[in-house]
């Protein structure tokens, strides 16, 4: 099930909201709503295959008998070790397995094949990827070394640490939740018109920005890319599309997850702060994604040295690991890797200019541009189907390549007025200096009011429109 879909808005969430609310409103304990979130959360995962769910409660049995285990009186640190090691050992396999288990026996055989042992040498099993598994297994072991670390404390109840693990608003895409954030709003939680209000407006925003702008860029991206030559200047529409699309899907599905915990009464962390108007890669990574960003430096960054080691080369080292591992975080290919090495070229240059572009002296707005230029190329490695297919685009975007014969029938398509408005406005309001998330902090009549109508459209627009592509099936 996805929040863009009528099933979630008209019968799930107003079915969840009622009978959360009448719990509430009875004095129902805090555990037994902790419960029902978990049910109602285990069937909207479910929705997508009913056999995922299994996956995830096994992980959450795991790692709340480590947390156990590791905060039990008179534990060694041995057993706590071991403890640790176990939620890891099968976090990173269950995800490794299902995620990365045919990208890696593919590049085996082809390595064989390169070898004479012959092109199939291996047979390979076709899996499944259990939606958003990325996201929640991280989520359930930053619980584990949270608690090993002492910078969490223990879940005693089976049905609060199974309601952090399957919180069904930032379930399949985040925002990536650490325990230690919401340990205490899992005890007790305070629920206020305002702060329900401030969800539905934020959900509201986040609406408008996957169903009007994030849906619009990608029937462009998506027909730009599938062209076998588009030409220049389709290469470059269609990337900036692409940038659009990502963005607005991304922080539109985050929006609308940080107004449903408030509507039921969770605080969640921003996850994106107006990245496109980053001066440098570095400020684009301290404002994209900045939940994965946290967990990328808290737990692996800062484990293997950080900016403490001594040596400039290690430095650089840690910043190049840990892009790579962001980049196969995102998907089992090789355009993520090399998306996250490209990415880990411009960090590591600008270390070397004491976290400073090269394009440092020039006018702001001349800044943002060039970083804007730098992702956007990385973009392109990010959505295409395979380095090949990546390199060749780059091409047409530097004009090395001529456009199709079709051409000008593409143009006619992605150059559409409706899908040139949406783009226009989406590049303009990606340049505010207030995004959705400060939007919805203060409530006013002009701010509901602007709310209701992108809702209204935003729902008319559902029920019209096609395509409605879900980014997070590779995550």
């Amino acid at each position: 099930m996805v929040f863009s879909s009528h099933i979630f808005i008209f019968y799930f969430l107003p079915l969840v909201l009622g009978v959360y609310y009448l719990m509430h409103w009875r004095g129902v304990n805090i555990h037994w709503m902790n419960l029902f979130i978990s049910v109602t959360s285990y069937v909207f995962y479910g929705w997508f295959e009913p056999w995922f769910v299994i996956l995830m409660f096994g992980s959450t049995v795991v790692d709340y008998a480590a947390g156990r285990i590791i905060t039990a009186p008179g534990a060694t640190i041995r057993r706590r070790n071991i403890a640790l090691g176990v939620s890891m050992t099968s976090n990173l396999a269950l995800l490794g397995f299902f995620k990365y288990y045919m990208f890696f026996m593919g590049g085996l055989n082809h390595l064989l094949g390169l070898l004479g042992a012959g092109p199939h040498y291996y047979s390979i099993l076709a899996i499944t990827l259990p939606v958003g598994i990325s996201f929640y297994t991280f989520q359930s072991m930053s619980y584990t070394i949270d608690v090993w670390r002492g910078d969490a404390p223990p879940v005693r109840d089976l049905r609060t640490f199974t309601c952090f693990v399957a919180l069904f608003p930032q379930l399949v895409a985040g925002p990536i939740i650490r325990y230690n954030t919401v340990a205490n709003q899992l005890e007790r939680r305070h629920h206020t018109l305002l702060r329900f209000v401030s969800g539905i407006v934020l959900f509201s925003l986040g609406m408008g920005q996957k169903i009007l702008l994030a849906n619009s860029a990608g029937q462009i991206a998506d027909s730009v890319f599938a062209a076998d030559s588009p030409g220049m200047l389709l290469s470059w529409w269609g990337i900036l599309a692409y940038t659009m699309q990502i963005f607005f899907d991304f922080n539109g599905y985050s929006n609308m997850a940080v107004g449903l915990g408030r509507m039921l009464g969770f605080e969640f962390i921003r996850n994106f702060n107006a990245p496109y108007r980053s001066r440098s890669i570095t400020d684009f990574w301290k404002r994209w994604h900045m939940s994965l960003t946290t967990w990328f430096t808290d737990y692996l960054y800062i484990s293997i040295g950080g900016n403490r080691v001594k040596s400039k080369l290690r430095l650089y080292f840690n910043l190049f690991l840990v892009m790579f591992i962001s980049g196969l975080w995102h998907g089992a290919n090789l355009t993520f890797v090399a998306w996250g090495m490209f990415h880990a070229f411009f960090l590591i240059s600008e270390r070397l200019l004491d976290k400073k572009p090269f394009y440092e002296p020039l006018p702001l707005p001349i800044k943002i541009l060039l970083t804007n230029l730098i992702v956007m190329f990385a973009w392109v490695l990010f959505r295409s189907p395979d380095l090949g297919h990546a390199l060749e685009f780059w091409k047409s975007m530097v004009g090395a390549r001529e456009a199709m014969a079709a051409a000008p029938l593409l143009g006619s398509l992605v150059f559409e007025p409706y899908l040139v408005f949406c783009l226009i406005c989406a590049v303009v309001l990606t340049q505010l200096p207030w995004q959705a998330h400060d939007f919805a902090a203060k409530i006013t009549w002009p701010r509901l009011l602007v709310a209701t109508v992108v809702l209204v459209l935003s729902l008319v627009t559902m029920f019209t429109q096609a395509f409605n592509p879900f980014l997070y099936f590779q995550f």
